[in-house]
Protein backbone atom coordinates (compact mmCIF):
# COMPACT_ATOMS: atom_id res chain seq x y z
CA UNK A 1 0.00 0.00 0.00
CA UNK A 2 1.40 3.30 -1.02
CA UNK A 3 2.18 6.24 1.47
CA UNK A 4 0.00 9.26 0.93
CA UNK A 5 -0.38 12.56 2.48
CA UNK A 6 0.10 16.05 2.18
CA UNK A 7 2.95 18.40 2.25
CA UNK A 8 1.60 21.10 4.97
CA UNK A 9 1.43 17.84 7.34
CA UNK A 10 4.46 16.04 6.22
CA UNK A 11 7.13 18.20 4.51
CA UNK A 12 9.65 17.04 1.90
CA UNK A 13 12.21 17.23 4.76
CA UNK A 14 10.94 14.63 6.81
CA UNK A 15 9.82 12.49 4.03
CA UNK A 16 14.06 12.68 2.52
CA UNK A 17 14.77 11.64 6.51
CA UNK A 18 12.22 9.07 6.47
CA UNK A 19 13.01 7.52 3.17
CA UNK A 20 16.88 8.24 4.19
CA UNK A 21 16.93 6.13 7.76
CA UNK A 22 14.36 3.40 6.51
CA UNK A 23 17.09 3.00 3.47
CA UNK A 24 13.61 2.60 1.04
CA UNK A 25 13.67 1.94 -2.64
CA UNK A 26 10.81 3.35 -4.50
CA UNK A 27 9.68 6.49 -5.93
CA UNK A 28 8.00 9.45 -4.21
CA UNK A 29 5.46 11.66 -6.44
CA UNK A 30 4.49 14.84 -5.12
CA UNK A 31 1.59 16.92 -7.37
CA UNK A 32 0.50 20.70 -6.72
CA UNK A 33 -1.85 22.71 -8.63
CA UNK A 34 0.17 23.76 -11.14
CA UNK A 35 3.43 21.68 -11.10
CA UNK A 36 4.84 17.70 -10.38
CA UNK A 37 7.56 15.82 -9.66
CA UNK A 38 9.01 12.48 -9.35
CA UNK A 39 12.01 11.08 -7.10
CA UNK A 40 12.93 7.76 -7.22
CA UNK A 41 15.63 6.17 -4.36
CA UNK A 42 17.33 2.68 -4.26
CA UNK A 43 18.20 1.40 -1.06
CA UNK A 44 18.02 5.33 0.57
CA UNK A 45 20.01 7.11 -2.03
CA UNK A 46 18.66 9.35 -4.87
CA UNK A 47 19.02 7.92 -8.34
CA UNK A 48 16.34 9.72 -10.35
CA UNK A 49 14.31 13.10 -10.50
CA UNK A 50 12.07 15.41 -12.83
CA UNK A 51 9.74 17.33 -13.03
CA UNK A 52 6.70 17.80 -15.03
CA UNK A 53 5.76 15.21 -17.77
CA UNK A 54 8.77 13.12 -18.82
CA UNK A 55 9.03 11.27 -21.98
CA UNK A 56 12.50 9.87 -21.29
CA UNK A 57 14.46 11.50 -24.22
CA UNK A 58 15.61 14.95 -22.55
CA UNK A 59 19.75 14.12 -22.30
CA UNK A 60 20.22 16.53 -24.93
CA UNK A 61 18.31 19.12 -23.26
CA UNK A 62 19.74 17.93 -19.65
CA UNK A 63 23.77 18.75 -21.72
CA UNK A 64 22.46 22.08 -23.25
CA UNK A 65 21.29 23.30 -20.28
CA UNK A 66 24.80 22.15 -17.99
CA UNK A 67 26.62 23.78 -21.53
CA UNK A 68 27.93 20.75 -22.93
CA UNK A 69 25.71 20.90 -26.12
CA UNK A 70 24.77 24.44 -28.00
CA UNK A 71 21.23 24.58 -29.10
CA UNK A 72 21.87 23.50 -32.45
CA UNK A 73 23.65 20.47 -31.54
CA UNK A 74 20.71 19.88 -28.67
CA UNK A 75 17.92 20.54 -31.30
CA UNK A 76 20.01 17.96 -33.88
CA UNK A 77 19.89 15.23 -31.11
CA UNK A 78 16.50 15.46 -30.03
CA UNK A 79 15.07 15.50 -34.01
CA UNK A 80 17.01 11.92 -34.40
CA UNK A 81 16.37 10.48 -30.69
CA UNK A 82 12.75 9.28 -31.18
CA UNK A 83 12.67 6.05 -29.91
CA UNK A 84 16.05 5.95 -27.84
CA UNK A 85 16.46 5.88 -24.03
CA UNK A 86 19.07 8.84 -22.63
CA UNK A 87 21.28 5.89 -22.28
CA UNK A 88 21.59 4.76 -26.38
CA UNK A 89 21.62 8.87 -26.67
CA UNK A 90 24.55 8.84 -24.32
CA UNK A 91 26.33 6.14 -25.36
CA UNK A 92 25.77 7.47 -29.30
CA UNK A 93 27.07 10.73 -27.96
CA UNK A 94 30.30 9.46 -25.89
CA UNK A 95 31.25 7.35 -29.31
CA UNK A 96 31.03 10.53 -31.37
CA UNK A 97 33.11 11.97 -28.92
CA UNK A 98 30.74 15.02 -28.40
CA UNK A 99 31.07 14.37 -25.16
CA UNK A 100 32.64 12.59 -22.41
CA UNK A 101 31.20 9.99 -20.17
CA UNK A 102 31.63 12.15 -17.05
CA UNK A 103 30.21 14.80 -18.94
CA UNK A 104 26.57 12.86 -19.13
CA UNK A 105 27.11 11.78 -15.19
CA UNK A 106 27.97 15.27 -14.40
CA UNK A 107 25.11 17.00 -15.97
CA UNK A 108 22.10 14.60 -14.77
CA UNK A 109 23.84 14.43 -11.38
CA UNK A 110 23.39 18.25 -11.56
CA UNK A 111 20.04 18.08 -13.27
CA UNK A 112 18.65 15.36 -10.58
CA UNK A 113 19.89 18.14 -7.65
CA UNK A 114 18.51 21.22 -9.07
CA UNK A 115 15.04 19.16 -9.34
CA UNK A 116 15.19 18.34 -6.09
CA UNK A 117 15.99 21.57 -4.47
CA UNK A 118 12.73 23.17 -5.94
CA UNK A 119 10.90 20.87 -3.84
CA UNK A 120 11.62 22.30 -0.74
CA UNK A 121 10.36 24.93 -0.53
CA UNK A 122 6.62 23.34 -1.86
CA UNK A 123 4.47 23.86 1.22
CA UNK A 124 1.37 22.37 -0.34
CA UNK A 125 0.91 19.56 -2.38
CA UNK A 126 -0.41 15.99 -2.78
CA UNK A 127 2.33 12.59 -1.98
CA UNK A 128 2.46 9.68 -2.52
CA UNK A 129 5.47 7.16 -1.76
CA UNK A 130 5.11 4.07 -4.18
CA UNK A 131 7.57 1.26 -2.63
CA UNK A 132 9.88 -0.68 -5.31
CA UNK A 133 8.36 1.51 -8.14
CA UNK A 134 11.76 2.64 -10.17
CA UNK A 135 12.39 3.99 -13.24
CA UNK A 136 13.20 2.08 -16.55
CA UNK A 137 16.23 0.95 -17.18
CA UNK A 138 16.99 3.61 -20.37
CA UNK A 139 16.88 5.95 -18.02
CA UNK A 140 20.38 7.29 -16.39
CA UNK A 141 20.26 6.99 -12.36
CA UNK A 142 23.39 8.63 -10.43
CA UNK A 143 23.22 7.51 -6.71
CA UNK A 144 23.35 10.44 -4.13
CA UNK A 145 23.60 10.14 -0.64
CA UNK A 146 20.34 11.97 0.70
CA UNK A 147 22.03 13.27 3.79
CA UNK A 148 24.34 16.12 1.93
CA UNK A 149 20.87 16.63 -0.26
CA UNK A 150 19.28 17.54 3.01
CA UNK A 151 21.79 19.61 4.25
CA UNK A 152 22.05 21.85 1.21
CA UNK A 153 18.00 21.71 1.29
CA UNK A 154 17.51 22.98 4.54
CA UNK A 155 20.15 25.09 3.84
CA UNK A 156 18.43 27.01 0.57
CA UNK A 157 15.23 27.05 2.43
CA UNK A 158 16.20 28.94 5.14
CA UNK A 159 17.61 31.04 2.51
CA UNK A 160 13.82 30.99 0.39
CA UNK A 161 12.18 32.47 3.23
CA UNK A 162 15.15 35.55 3.90
CA UNK A 163 14.33 36.20 0.39
CA UNK A 164 10.94 36.06 0.49
CA UNK A 165 11.50 38.16 3.47
CA UNK A 166 13.39 40.97 1.50
CA UNK A 167 10.96 40.51 -2.08
CA UNK A 168 7.55 39.34 -1.37
CA UNK A 169 6.40 41.23 -4.62
CA UNK A 170 7.77 39.97 -7.72
CA UNK A 171 5.46 42.70 -9.70
CA UNK A 172 7.71 45.65 -9.58
CA UNK A 173 10.08 46.55 -11.61
CA UNK A 174 13.80 47.41 -11.51
CA UNK A 175 15.99 50.05 -13.20
CA UNK A 176 19.95 50.50 -13.36
CA UNK A 177 21.34 52.86 -10.31
CA UNK A 178 22.93 55.94 -12.08
CA UNK A 179 26.14 55.06 -10.26
CA UNK A 180 27.27 51.43 -9.82
CA UNK A 181 28.25 50.70 -6.19
CA UNK A 182 32.26 50.43 -5.79
CA UNK A 183 31.39 46.99 -4.87
CA UNK A 184 30.93 46.02 -8.57
CA UNK A 185 34.89 45.95 -9.18
CA UNK A 186 34.68 42.19 -8.15
CA UNK A 187 31.43 41.72 -9.93
CA UNK A 188 30.97 37.79 -11.63
CA UNK A 189 28.07 37.58 -13.29
CA UNK A 190 26.60 34.18 -14.23
CA UNK A 191 25.09 33.64 -17.78
CA UNK A 192 21.35 33.44 -15.58
CA UNK A 193 23.09 36.44 -14.15
CA UNK A 194 23.49 38.67 -17.88
CA UNK A 195 20.45 37.46 -18.81
CA UNK A 196 18.30 38.70 -16.40
CA UNK A 197 20.45 41.99 -16.69
CA UNK A 198 19.55 41.94 -20.20
CA UNK A 199 15.72 42.30 -19.01
CA UNK A 200 16.19 44.83 -16.42
CA UNK A 201 13.81 47.88 -17.58
CA UNK A 202 11.07 49.73 -16.05
CA UNK A 203 8.75 48.30 -17.99
CA UNK A 204 9.34 44.65 -16.97
CA UNK A 205 8.42 43.31 -13.77
CA UNK A 206 10.63 40.85 -12.20
CA UNK A 207 7.68 38.30 -12.71
CA UNK A 208 7.82 38.85 -16.14
CA UNK A 209 12.02 38.91 -16.08
CA UNK A 210 11.85 35.25 -14.49
CA UNK A 211 9.05 33.86 -16.93
CA UNK A 212 10.85 35.27 -20.10
CA UNK A 213 14.43 33.31 -18.42
CA UNK A 214 12.52 30.16 -17.17
CA UNK A 215 13.56 30.87 -13.82
CA UNK A 216 11.43 29.87 -10.65
CA UNK A 217 10.78 32.38 -7.82
CA UNK A 218 13.89 31.51 -6.03
CA UNK A 219 16.21 31.77 -8.19
CA UNK A 220 14.88 35.31 -9.25
CA UNK A 221 14.24 36.39 -6.05
CA UNK A 222 18.42 35.30 -5.19
CA UNK A 223 19.61 36.69 -8.72
CA UNK A 224 17.71 39.81 -8.33
CA UNK A 225 18.62 40.49 -4.32
CA UNK A 226 22.54 39.95 -4.79
CA UNK A 227 21.98 42.56 -7.97
CA UNK A 228 20.30 44.87 -5.24
CA UNK A 229 22.78 44.12 -2.60
CA UNK A 230 25.44 44.84 -5.22
CA UNK A 231 24.18 48.66 -5.94
CA UNK A 232 23.36 47.93 -9.12
CA UNK A 233 19.72 47.94 -9.62
CA UNK A 234 16.88 49.46 -7.71
CA UNK A 235 13.31 49.04 -7.60
CA UNK A 236 11.18 51.51 -9.51
CA UNK A 237 7.51 52.72 -8.83
CA UNK A 238 5.57 51.25 -11.71
CA UNK A 239 2.49 53.28 -12.43
CA UNK A 240 -0.88 51.88 -12.61
CA UNK A 241 -1.64 50.57 -16.71
CA UNK A 242 -4.17 52.64 -18.37
CA UNK A 243 -7.61 51.20 -18.93
CA UNK A 244 -7.72 49.37 -22.38
CA UNK A 245 -9.21 51.03 -25.68
CA UNK A 246 -11.72 49.43 -27.64
CA UNK A 247 -10.88 50.94 -30.62
CA UNK A 248 -8.21 49.12 -31.46
CA UNK A 249 -5.42 51.28 -30.82
CA UNK A 250 -4.07 50.44 -27.89
CA UNK A 251 -1.58 47.96 -27.41
CA UNK A 252 -1.98 44.34 -25.48
CA UNK A 253 -0.73 43.09 -22.90
CA UNK A 254 2.94 41.73 -23.63
CA UNK A 255 5.67 39.87 -21.64
CA UNK A 256 9.30 40.83 -20.61
CA UNK A 257 10.41 43.21 -23.83
CA UNK A 258 14.32 43.34 -23.94
CA UNK A 259 14.36 45.67 -26.95
CA UNK A 260 17.30 44.28 -27.71
CA UNK A 261 19.44 47.15 -28.97
CA UNK A 262 18.84 49.43 -26.37
CA UNK A 263 19.54 46.58 -24.07
CA UNK A 264 22.71 45.90 -25.82
CA UNK A 265 23.58 49.26 -25.38
CA UNK A 266 23.15 48.94 -21.94
CA UNK A 267 24.56 46.20 -20.83
CA UNK A 268 28.07 47.54 -23.08
CA UNK A 269 27.51 50.99 -21.30
CA UNK A 270 27.44 48.90 -18.17
CA UNK A 271 30.34 46.67 -18.62
CA UNK A 272 32.49 49.58 -19.68
CA UNK A 273 31.48 51.70 -16.14
CA UNK A 274 32.49 48.03 -14.48
CA UNK A 275 36.01 47.42 -16.21
CA UNK A 276 36.61 51.57 -15.19
CA UNK A 277 35.84 51.54 -11.76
Amino acid sequence: MALKGNLRDFSTTQLLNLINLARKTGTLSIQTDDESAQMSFREGKLIYAYMGNDNGNHLAQILQNSGKLSPEQAQVIQSHAEGKSDKEIGHLLVTARRVTQNDIIQSVRQNVLDTVYKLFTWGEGFFRFDANKLPNSGYITIPIDLESVIMEGSRRLKEWEILQDELPDLDVALRFTDRPDARLRNINLTVEEWRVVSFVNPRNSIRQIAKANNLSDFEIRRIVYGMLQAGLVEFVNRPKPAPEKRDGGSRQQRGAEPSPAVKRSVVVRLIDRIRGL
